[in-house]
């Protein structure tokens, strides 16, 4: 090899092109290398160069920069990791996260967790928690309905459970205290164990490749529902990298919010102005939208493209449930409710047709929804807090939600 090589050193000497007669500019001049005239000399660089790459291509694989899930340091040390295809992709540097403040809630949460479970969504899953709800072991006589649910996330889904304590202001309306607590949900900020966590109020499918994003401290979608001009973002869907700075920005403006601030003020105060913006198609559809019976301009983005409804299903990543004064699906609504708000068929005058797809989806949704409740947590939807819920929906609800009637 040694011998090839001082072979080879000898004979790359350069020459230069002729010079231009013109003494008062001057040519570029190109290097040539006299050795590669000679056929043999070719052949004998090509057969060391396969030789160099058969014994150094092993020390050629770029280094594994990033760091380590155990590390404990904060953010990305150089940007996210290089990866070649997603089963390269260490999963466990990120986590869907939810928080539950009571068993309705938390009963969402391990519906969530289930689908995730089921479609087969490779980052990890963490449940943040009350502490004061107990976990029990299997066949514990008059074991709670909390502690059947965490046991059930642990054991069925793969969930990490995490106890916490409840982040919520003081109120004296108790209508509002669901609302309040709502500050928990900002929690994942302080989850440093996670390069990226992806926080999600309601249901969805997998949504594994927002993980792997250029890094920012906050991603989300718009409001499309709300005035553009505004540039409201919604806080259904969080995509947050987690750090110590980060979170004490959010710690802080928690302990001096407003009484009507809640998450979402919290987050557009924060991060209008730098954060990273999802396209709420296909991440944020709301159910009112099957009952907008005028344009769909503001989810399609235009008027040019016609809304189908099953389409839009189809693409989109994640489901809202807002459908106001319908209460939400895990709360009991009369049926007199459900029958004046659903959508309305359309009467096609062409074709003398009628078009119900839209009020059938609608319907499907709510129907879907009580029947995997009662699969996955063995709870009905039952008439409870249904005034209170009316009540905390006039109050708060129409500063987010959008109205189809």
């Amino acid at each position: 090899m040694v011998s090839v090589l001082s072979r080879l050193r000898n004979p790359f000497k350069y020459t230069q092109l002729a010079q231009s007669p013109d003494t008062t500019t001057s040519r570029l001049h190109i290097p040539t290398f006299r050795f590669f005239n000679s056929k043999r000399h070719v052949i004998l660089a090509a057969a060391a160069l396969l030789v160099l790459f058969s014994l150094g291509a092993p020390f050629l694989t770029a280094p594994n920069t990033g760091r380590s899930h155990a590390s404990g340091s904060q953010g990305w040390s150089f940007g996210p990791r290089p990866q070649t295809t997603v089963d390269a992709v260490d999963w466990s540097r990120f986590a869907y996260t939810q928080y539950a403040t009571n068993a309705p809630y938390l009963c969402n949460s391990v519906m969530l967790f289930e689908i995730l479970h089921r479609l087969g969504s490779r980052a990890e899953r963490l449940l943040m928690y009350p502490s004061n709800f107990e976990i029990s072991r299997a066949g514990t006589d008059d074991e709670s309905k909390e502690s059947l649910l965490l046991r059930k996330a642990r054991d069925e889904y793969n969930v990490r459970l995490k106890p916490i304590e409840v982040v919520a202001r003081n109120s004296d309306d108790p209508d509002k205290a669901t609302w309040a607590e709502s500050y928990t949900k900002l929690l994942a900020f302080n989850q440093t164990q996670y390069d990226r966590v992806l926080s999600l109020d309601s249901d969805s499918t997998t949504m594994d490749e927002l993980f792997l994003l250029p890094p920012v401290p906050l991603a989300l979608p718009r409001a499309y529902w709300l005035n553009f001009d505004d540039r409201v973002m919604s806080s259904q869907v969080l995509l947050i990298q987690p750090s110590k700075f980060e979170y004490k920005r959010v710690a802080q403006a928690t302990s001096t919010a407003g009484s009507n601030d809640y998450d979402m003020e919290i987050v557009n105060n924060l991060y209008k102005d730098n954060a990273m913006i999802l396209p709420h198609r296909p991440y944020n559809l709301l159910t009112g939208e099957f009952r907008n019976q005028g344009s769909h301009k503001d989810y399609m983005g235009s008027d040019e493209e016609p809304f189908d409804p099953e389409k839009a299903l189809k693409e989109a990543k994640y489901l809202h449930f807002s459908d106001w004064p319908v209460p939400k699906p895990w709360i009991h609504a009369e049926p007199k409710v459900l029958d004046e708000r659903k959508p309305k068929c359309i009467q096609n005058q062409r074709t003398n047709s009628t078009d119900c797809v839209q009020q059938k989806m609608w319907l499907g949704f709510y129907e879907d929804f009580a029947r995997r409740r009662e699969k996955v947590c063995n709870i009905t939807v039952a008439a409870t807090r249904k005034r209170r819920w009316a009540k905390r929906t006039i109050d708060l609800g129409t500063i987010y939600e959008p109205r189809f009637d």
